[in-house]
């Protein structure tokens, strides 16, 4: 998946790019998807559902609580 692949590097890239998971079309994923290619990206789907990808700039708020788990850990 992108999220698992950042940070790292493939010879070959394979993303779908349909509407039918639209919450996932986003600028930020469809960007570190291509970068993880270092020869060949394929995008697979709907120019739509990749211009809507490249138009959504939204990135979800993460509710991981690292700073709380920090500060918890620093007393």
């Amino acid at each position: 998946t992108i999220h698992k692949s950042q940070g790292s590097e493939f010879p070959v890239v394979v993303i779908p790019v349909t509407m039918k998971h639209y919450v996932m079309l986003q600028r930020n994923l469809i960007y570190t998807g291509i970068t993880r290619a270092k020869k060949i990206c394929v995008l697979v789907g709907t120019t739509k559902a990749l211009a809507y990808a490249i138009h959504n700039q939204t990135v979800s708020r993460r509710n991981t609580k690292l700073k709380e788990r920090l500060n918890n850990n620093c007393l």
